[in-house]
């Protein structure tokens, strides 16, 4: 059962008259969410439910579904053809005039845009201005509970020990001058996550010399590099509590084979280390201030820094994403370059921040994940980095 007056304090805090939710062979998964409908329950008919900001929520159900909607509050229409649905969709939203959906306008933001285009075209029709449910999506996807919280902080103790771990495997084979590749390190990541209680949907990025220069690096056994003294190298590593509602500690560091490390990574370091900072900084300061603010403004605040150093055509994605039992969840993304994310970001939920700058010889990218807590505190979790790690001293 949904919580329905916190939806429709929701749909007034927002600003709208209501929310209508609308699906076919769950294509819009987040509508699905929200409802509580399993994926793999989803209809063969298009329905719709319209919860208004105040009042008695509609449904919209196929006569052959017609208990499509039945575990949720409100009252019921059937219809059968075509046009008893469009006279149906006119009948439920009644005299709402602006409406949230699963929309975005010019497909800005392709994370909420679930709503096919004729079926806003449908809605609009009936002279009703339809307004992106992005804040909304945000907000009942996105937030976590306490024990979600206390579930991350476990996660982002054992992968920082994770991390800690492949260092140390580094440097004894390297030490030793045994052969040690990419998948390697992969690998038995994997078993102590395994070992740990903890999952994940796939291995992590270990990266060696311009391997770190890829974003998306995937090392594949037989085709990997060797880890050797004298190189840069990458871990970009994520994993969570394989226990119900789980949610994802996502951190990448980034260490040096040798006993110091040489300028050229730390000149890079420092630059992409000041932008995580600028974007930590912003969004406490908005917070701190009670002042609202859209994921892609502290995406901005990084850009700047990387930009002002000369390095903004190294910087090839986002500054961040929204984290939860998703490693990339559909809450607010901080990303002002892929996507014009102007959804806000909301107490109670988490998200990355990780600019980097990508080189041909080697690439730099330094991540923390952030979570905002109900009374507008942000904590930072996976230990801010300050410098490139000398494997071969510190460890």
């Amino acid at each position: 059962m949904i919580d329905l007056a916190t939806i429709q304090q929701s749909i007034k805090d927002f600003g709208f008259d209501g929310w209508l939710l609308y699906d076919f062979r769950g294509i819009n998964i987040l509508a699905l969410r929200v409802l509580g409908i399993p994926t793999n329950k989803a209809g063969s008919r298009r329905f719709f439910y319209f919860i208004p900001a105040n009042g008695t929520p509609q449904k919209l159900v196929h006569r052959i579904e017609q208990g499509a909607l039945d575990h949720l509050p409100g009252e019921k229409t059937v219809y059968l053809t075509w046009q008893s649905l469009e006279e149906g969709v006119k009948k439920i939203l009644g005299s709402a005039r602006n409406v949230a959906m699963e929309y975005s306008p010019r497909n800005g933001n392709p994370y909420i845009s679930r709503v096919d285009a004729g079926t806003v075209e449908l809605v609009r029709d009936f002279n009703v201005d339809v307004k992106s449910s992005g804040n909304l999506i945000s907000f009942f996807e996105s937030r976590w509970s306490e024990e979600q919280w206390q579930l991350h902080l476990e996660a982002d103790r054992l992968n920082q020990a994770a991390f800690e771990m492949a260092w140390k495997m580094i440097a004894d084979h390297v030490r030793a001058r045994k052969e040690l590749r990419e998948t390697d390190v992969q690998d038995r990541v994997m078993e102590y996550y395994h070992e740990n209680g903890m999952t994940t949907y796939s291995p992590p990025i270990v990266g060696v010399g311009p391997n770190s220069g890829d974003p998306h690096y995937s090392p594949q056994r037989g085709a990997d590099a060797e880890i050797k003294k004298g190189d840069f190298v990458l871990l970009d590593m994520w994993a969570k509590m394989d226990r119900p509602g789980g949610v994802y500690s996502d951190l990448t560091k980034v260490g040096f084979v040798g006993d110091s490390v040489p300028e050229q990574y730390e000149k890079i370091f420092k630059i992409v280390a000041e932008a995580r900072d600028a974007s930590i900084a912003l969004a406490r300061e908005a917070f701190a201030g009670n002042r609202p603010i859209a994921g892609g403004k502290v995406d901005d605040a990084a850009r700047r820094v990387i930009e002002a150093a000369g390095y903004g055509e190294y910087f090839v994605h986002r500054t961040g994403h929204n984290i939860g039992e998703e490693t990339h969840g559909n809450g607010t993304h901080i990303d002002n370059l892929e996507t014009n994310e102007e959804r806000l970001l909301l107490p109670n939920t988490c998200f990355s921040i990780e600019p980097g700058i990508y080189l041909p010889e080697f690439g730099v990218r330094s991540e923390v994940n952030v979570y905002i807590e109900g009374n507008g505190t942000l904590h930072v979790t996976g230990g801010l980095q300050t410098s490139v790690l000398p494997i071969l001293a510190d460890i």
